[in-house]
């Protein structure tokens, strides 16, 4: 082999292995680092076939390599090697070693698949079954939990232990939901039901774990986040109450009546929502109607991201809670590029501070305080 050609394939190598270098395994959307049953399966199975593929790699590397050595072309030798071709043992041998390895791979392939991609029939569900029907949107999702009564977008709340059903649909183009610590993958199809379940074991850690689109849906594709939160069945079930004791709509104008003393910016931001007209896009149970396309923001002062996870919201640090609400609130789009929520104030406008921080005062408070989500509305989306 000419040295030109030793010096590449060295120089290759050695790339490889700086890149390989660069790989973690511990990341928030890593399949490497499987925290739930199904994952922990599809993992087992991807180190399986790697090994497999690696010992293949190996000897065929090996074979190659003695190859290159041994019948290399030496100075003024114009002889031809051996040839093997029509060597019925040699070749018997080599299909039936492709035959053991293609069972090697094909029945745990076959059986992990069996194991974890089976549709769950209606009269399979139990009543300890988390049942949850969720839309993909450009660029949100919907979680809509119907045994609950509860409509909410881009977290997942689940209590650990339970298998969670997932109705999946599109309300426009091919998405795909993935949250690949907890659950495989599955495209959500225009027109077409599809499901996927999964669940959690005493090995689940509970918090919160970062899902994705992983179906390319234009736009705003690439912030197209949520968030599944893992939760004690104390801490879902608190969760829940948050939601069914909140009044739904009424048709009455009546004023809603407060048991302590309101927060005046608070009730300014209340007021503005409507009047600046997300009321009209968005729901809040008890207060606003919303439309069945937009995010539900009920209870949004429980939520731990905001934007389809592009901004954190940490529930510890109602400062950074704040600044990024109001980003969000004062240019959308240049938090998340393409996104279909406007611009509600112009350019220069002497009050777009002041009303930002009262309607992310107010937004900030629902769920926390049950008198501050007093009357809140509707049946709708996020």
């Amino acid at each position: 082999m000419p040295k030109r050609s030793w010096f590449r394939l060295i120089s290759l190598s050695i790339l490889s292995i700086l890149l390989l270098g660069g790989c973690s395994f511990d990341t928030i959307q890593s399949a490497l680092d499987p925290q739930a049953p199904i994952p922990r399966a599809q993992h087992d199975l991807l180190i399986w076939v790697s090994w497999l593929s690696l010992i293949v790699i190996v000897a065929v590397g090996v074979v190659l390599f003695g190859s290159l050595v041994r019948y290399r072309a030496k100075a003024n030798d114009k002889t031809i090697p051996s040839q093997t071709h029509g060597n019925t043992v040699l070749e018997i041998s080599l299909i039936a070693l492709a035959t053991v390895i293609t069972i090697l791979v094909v029945v745990p392939g076959v059986r992990t698949i069996f194991k974890t991609e089976g549709r769950i029939q209606t009269e399979d569900i139990t009543a300890d079954d988390i049942v949850v029907n969720v839309t993909g949107y450009q660029w949100w999702w919907a979680f809509d939990y119907p045994d609950l009564g509860i409509t909410t977008a881009n977290e997942l709340h689940i209590p650990k232990g339970k298998r969670v059903i997932l109705n999946l649909k599109s309300a426009d183009v091919l998405h795909s939901f993935w949250v690949p610590k907890l659950s495989g993958k599955r495209d959500l199809i225009p027109n077409q039901a599809n499901q996927l379940w999964f669940v959690t074991d005493e090995n689940t850690p509970e918090g919160i774990y970062y899902g994705q689109c992983a179906e390319l849906c234009l736009g705003a594709h690439a912030y197209m986040r949520f968030r599944v939160i893992v939760d004690s069945e104390t801490n879902f079930a608190a969760w829940t109450d948050k939601f069914t004791s909140i009044a739904p709509l009424q048709a009455s104008t009546e004023p809603s009546i407060q048991l302590v003393q309101a927060d005046p910016l608070v009730e300014q931001g209340k007021a503005l929502f409507k009047q600046k007209g997300c009321g009209a896009c968005h729901a809040i149970k008890g207060y606003s109607g919303g439309a069945p396309d937009k995010p539900n923001l009920t209870n949004f002062g429980l939520r731990n991201s905001l934007a389809a996870g592009v901004l954190d919201m940490p529930a510890d640090n109602i400062d950074v809670r704040k600044a990024n609400l109001a980003r969000w609130l004062h240019n959308p789009q240049e938090v998340k590029p393409t996104n279909r929520m406007p611009t509600l104030w112009a350019n220069g406008d002497p009050k777009a501070d002041e009303e930002i921080a009262a309607i992310a005062a107010y937004l900030l408070s629902l769920g926390v305080e049950n008198e501050a989500q007093a009357n809140v509305g509707g049946n709708y989306g996020n």
